[in-house]
């Protein structure tokens, strides 16, 4: 990764928060819940992939069509996110099967 990439990571990054920052205040709260729910469980992709801009872009649909954030995602924001990531493999997947591939373990 050169310089240039990373410079340009920045852009981008910073031009995600600007958009997440126009948001109204309960769609805000509510992403961030959502970005520390996935960083946490969510999927390998998930700092260079579309996952993030594209839950902006469902948001800022919503604000435009006047609907609220419960509204649009439900009352479970784990829920919501777990679906979205369903078919992504994970770094817990990775950390499974690297349990599961350790010699000398007992499967139950």
């Amino acid at each position: 990764m050169s310089i240039q990439d990373i410079i340009e990571g920045k852009k981008q990054w910073r031009a995600h928060v600007a958009r997440v920052k126009a948001l109204p205040p309960d769609y805000q709260i509510v992403y961030k819940e959502m970005q520390k729910y996935l960083f946490k469980v969510g999927p390998i992709s998930l700092p260079d992939g579309p996952l993030l801009p594209g839950i902006v872009d469902f948001f800022e649909e919503g604000v435009a069509g006047g609907k609220g954030v419960v509204e649009l995602i439900g009352t479970d924001v784990a829920a919501f996110c777990d679906e979205l990531v369903k078919d992504s493999p994970t770094y817990a997947d990775i950390y499974q099967a690297s349990i599961n591939a350790e010699p000398g373990t007992d499967e139950k």
